[in-house]
């Protein structure tokens, strides 16, 4: 019988610890990413700017580039900043605005990107997306992954405590995603990539079944190592599927319905999930969700992140709209205003207000 075998897109190195980012220069130079020293770091204002004081004696021969936001405008500026020089690799310091922004602009040149979040707000810090604004509102480019991923946890507990609870929602949301997947499969014939959806699920489940909490180095550990597997499942699968179901529909609708009111990417996928498992039936399973959310300060209930029950029954209605062609569980039941009130207000009841 014939071997078969099948490659991983995958970074090359994952360093997730306390004090990581000390050792940033020796990991690259050990694992041959950059020899030379010869780097490009795109960080922020903020966060990264502060660090850059710290690190930048460890990397002698870096450049250094501030980026002013998260559009596809600064990509593009940075990219052709960057290739007036001759660089080993990208580092993307920052949040994921700038990490968007660096892995754009490390594929637009032709180098591979070194991610060092500073701190775990979503999935996207190993994911091979770059989300990033434009005139026409927000774009996901598709990049090459991140070659490596360093996270210092001392950083990460040093960030402020909402970007970690909008991971917690973000890497929960996994389980409602992976549900969506498989009712598609069995309605619709879509096919399964079970490798990236077994990532994907167990990268979730570590989450929500950790009793830890934010302040924890255990737990910090596990939300990265969920967030990070979560990134690889996407690209083993190709696209957002592992991550991406009823839950991000519902966080899109949010977005585009009201622009200048959403809340986190990760806070608006988390409670969107928890409702979009009780609408699947699975109601045990939504209520434990809920109940964890709730232990981490996440929102399960619209008007804990300033929405009313009506701006919540439209985004769920408007939902599917946000992503053509993909099945979930809101385009298999396919409800109607007055069936998305009447099942809210009994989501609300399973949950306890």
């Amino acid at each position: 019988m014939p071997v078969l075998t099948r490659l991983i897109p995958s970074p090359l190195v994952v360093d997730i610890r306390p004090g990581a980012l000390d050792d940033l220069a020796c990991v690259l130079a050990d694992e041959r990413i950059s020899t030379s020293g010869r780097l490009a770091v795109a960080v922020s204002g903020g966060s990264g700017a502060k660090l850059r004081e710290r690190i930048a004696p460890t990397l002698p021969g870096a450049t250094w580039y501030e980026v002013g936001g998260g559009t596809l405008d600064d990509a593009v500026r940075l990219a052709g900043d960057i290739k007036a020089g001759h660089y080993d690799a990208v580092v993307g310091l920052g949040g994921g605005k700038i990490i968007d922004c660096a892995k754009f602009a490390a594929a637009r040149v032709g180098l591979p990107l070194v991610a060092v979040p500073t701190n775990l707000a979503h999935d996207g810090l190993c994911s091979p997306v770059a989300t990033l604004d434009n005139d026409a509102g927000r774009g996901s480019y598709g990049v090459p992954n991140p070659i490596a991923a360093v996270i210092d946890l001392d950083v990460i507990r040093e960030a402020p405590a909402r970007f970690v609870r909008a991971g917690i929602g973000d890497a929960i949301s996994n389980i409602n995603a992976i549900a969506d997947w498989e009712l598609s499969n069995r309605v619709t014939g879509e096919k399964i990539d079970g490798l990236a959806a077994a990532m994907a699920r167990q990268a979730g489940e570590a989450v929500l079944r950790h009793p830890g909490g934010i302040g924890d180095n255990a737990f910090l550990q596990v939300l990265a190592e969920a967030l990070v597997l979560t990134g690889i499942a996407m690209s083993i699968s190709g696209d957002s599927r592992p991550a991406s179901g009823s839950c991000h529909e519902i966080n899109h609708a949010f977005d585009l319905l009201y622009p200048k009111r959403a809340a986190s990417h990760g806070e608006q996928c988390g409670l969107g999930a928890a409702f979009a498992m009780y609408l699947r039936g699975a109601h045990e399973e939504s209520a434990y969700m809920a109940e964890v959310l709730r232990r981490h300060g996440l929102p399960v209930l619209p008007e804990e992140i300033g929405f009313t029950v009506d701006e919540f029954v439209r985004a769920v209605e408007f939902a599917p709209e946000t992503r053509p062609g993909r099945y979930t569980i809101l385009e298999h039941l396919d409800l109607k205003t007055d069936q998305i009130k009447d099942t809210y207000a009994d989501y609300v009841k399973a949950i306890g207000s």
